[in-house]
């Protein structure tokens, strides 16, 4: 039924709680899991700031990416991609899709809060609003 599974990640607690249901997935159907971190490049912090940030923000990427990498493959998942790119990141998550054949996304319904969130927006409800294929959304456990 999937045959390429995406899980895009922001690296926190709460993505992790994803990361174990994009495993189950990846694992039920024998499909590649791709994790994908996009770096936010337009807050002015990024934009205005010392190449430094950016450089900060990748080793974080790839941090997260590294960890997502070594609990899949523990669990089994033979097939694992990743990537850490820059850009919007629901924008950049839609193309990764098309550009990959990806049948599954599966995320975390978590991120930004408040103020944040009421101007910019939930990456993840910008997804299941405008991606093609299906979203599975997972909710992080409350403390």
């Amino acid at each position: 039924m999937y045959d390429d599974i995406l899980f895009p990640t922001d690296g926190s607690d709460g993505a992790d709680v994803a990361l174990d249901h994009a495993i189950e997935h990846a694992l039920t159907y024998d499909a590649t899991l791709h994790v994908l971190y996009v770096v936010e490049e337009t807050y002015p912090a990024v934009e205005a700031g010392p190449p430094s940030v950016l450089a900060a923000l990748e080793k974080e990427g790839e941090d997260a990416l590294e960890r997502a990498r070594s609990r899949a493959k523990a669990a089994g998942v033979e097939s694992i991609r990743g990537s850490v790119d820059g850009g919007s990141p629901y924008r950049h998550i839609l193309e990764y899709v098309d550009e990959h054949g990806i049948d599954l996304i599966v995320m975390g319904t978590h991120g930004r809060r408040g103020v944040d969130r009421f101007l910019l927006g939930s990456v993840t409800e910008k997804v299941v609003r405008t991606a093609d294929c299906p979203v599975l959304t997972v909710r992080a456990q409350e403390e």
